[in-house]
């Protein structure tokens, strides 16, 4: 009996330290994967959700023109918090943003990156499907704002998902292959705002085309998800270690057919905690996660301005440098071509460039872009400054989505990256109607000396706080 009892208890010690050798284990296993077609290929059928997603996100600029000629809205706003205008718009986006990435980024934690990518990309599909028939500004705000809290949450779980199935080593290329294909939806959405907007093809005005089209991404949804498995990691941290092995498996099975020689073997497990990292909203407060937290806070909060300052507003800001609005949008067309070529060359460099340096750079890169933009009304320069701040922005843009996954563990990674990216979003409803008021009263130039101010604050928080994440473990990262 004592003996039936002893044996009893080795076999619960040892099954209560299995997980979380096991789950250092399949992270092993994954990291010291060769980048074969099977692990590209996951990539970039993650990398086509996030196409889909940033039409959404970013068609509004480019509909704006069409907004007003429509009468539904108003060029300028009325009042700070006007509800009428193009700020109010824009600003209900980031509203559901906000609410989609602070209060339900944890869904992807509890439920797996898998559904979580799969429901909300039909959320706002279904959400800007709607707004597209509407009449009124109350109506188009807050189907707006609805779609955000969608988009809000497919972000967070992507850049989440992405981090996770990625081999360490090409973990930097694998945000920007996601952003090299997400940023194909710019020049998409810029030329088609080009040739509908203007327009009322059979009667219908032609903004509502642009969100229509965009809102067929729901079609691949199911494409999608029946070719992605769920993350090893999230299993394996779950508790779920025969599922986790069985997708590491079924993976490893098939990139040794394209390796062609046996697989090179896993490094030494890095611990991972289950105790210190149980998911709560706490374990992001502890060391060293509470640094990293406020710092991604203090970037997002600033990068905003930055990015959707010009991203968004680019025909406007065009048409007060004395841009005619049928130019202003081709002249936006020719810019957004640039947007995924910043992605594409990080395709050769982003894993041979810490991921703080390259943040950094890019941010001086788009003050010095931004300030020339601002003090010229010649056409050719305009779009080359105009590409400058375009490249710039989303060489950043791929570098601090894979930058902020990396900080925290898997446990609370989807929270954790939430709450922090929320605060973009919540920096994004007031950069809106802030950037609608110094350009009425201080013009582009007023704007651009407001982004490189919050550029300056950026390259303070990523430079002096950062830590340092290429080509490591996320586990390593962790600890």
């Amino acid at each position: 009996m004592t003996q039936t009892t002893a044996a009893a208890a080795r076999r619960a010690t040892a099954d209560a330290a299995t997980p979380a050798l096991s789950a250092g284990l399949i992270s092993a296993r994954l990291d010291r994967l060769p980048a074969t077609r099977s692990i590209w290929k996951l990539i970039g059928m993650l990398s086509l959700g996030f196409f889909f997603e940033l039409y959404d996100l970013l068609y509004s600029g480019y509909v704006a023109p069409g907004l007003v000629r429509s009468g539904i809205l108003t060029p300028a706003t009325p009042g700070f918090f006007g509800m009428t205008g193009v700020a109010s718009f824009i600003a209900s986006l980031f509203a559901g943003l906000f609410i989609g990435t602070v209060a339900c980024g944890f869904l992807a934690d509890r439920f797996g990156r898998r559904a979580i990518f799969t429901w909300s990309l039909l959320w706002y599909t279904a959400a800007n499907l709607v707004m597209a028939f509407q009449d009124t500004a109350t109506g188009l705000n807050f189907w707006r704002f609805v779609a955000g809290i969608g988009i809000g949450v497919e972000l967070v779980t992507i850049g989440t998902y992405i981090s996770e199935l990625a081999p360490k080593h090409i973990r930097g290329r694998a945000f920007a292959c996601e952003q090299a294909i997400g940023f194909m939806a710019v020049p998409v959405v810029a030329f088609l705002a080009y040739l509908l907007v203007p327009r009322a093809p059979f009667g219908i005005d032609g903004w509502r085309w642009v969100v229509v089209i965009g809102a067929h991404g729901a079609l691949f949804v199911w494409w999608i998800r029946r070719n992605l498995p769920e993350s090893p990691r999230w299993l394996a941290q779950k508790g779920r270690l025969h599922e986790a092995d069985r997708v590491m498996s079924a993976l490893e099975a098939k990139v040794q057919r394209e390796y062609g020689k046996p697989l090179p073997l896993p490094a030494a497990p890095e611990p991972v905690s289950r105790a210190r990292d149980d998911g709560s909203f706490a374990g992001m407060w502890r060391p060293p996660y509470g640094k990293r937290a406020t710092m991604m806070i203090i970037f997002n909060v600033f990068q905003t301005v930055g990015f959707y300052g010009f991203a968004n507003w680019v025909p406007t800001l065009l048409v007060k440098q004395g841009v005619t609005v049928t130019s202003s949008l081709m002249y936006s067309s020719i810019i957004a071509i640039a947007a995924p070529i910043g992605p594409i060359i990080g395709l050769a460099i982003a894993d041979r460039i810490e991921r703080k340096t390259a943040i950094v750079t890019m941010a001086a890169a788009n003050i010095v872009c931004g300030l020339l933009f601002s003090q010229s009304s010649d056409a050719a320069f305009l779009i080359a400054m105009g590409v400058g701040l375009t490249l710039s922005a989303n060489i950043m843009s791929y570098s601090f989505h894979a930058y902020q996954a990396e900080l925290f563990p898997t446990s609370i990674r989807a929270r954790a990256v939430g709450f922090v990216y929320s605060w973009s979003r919540f920096s994004a409803i007031f950069t809106s109607f802030i950037i609608a008021g110094v350009l009425k009263g201080f013009g582009t130039t007023g704007v651009f000396v407001l982004i490189a101010g919050a550029m300056m604050i950026v390259m303070a928080a990523i430079g002096l706080m950062g830590p340092r994440t290429r080509d490591i473990a996320l586990e390593k990262i962790s600890h």
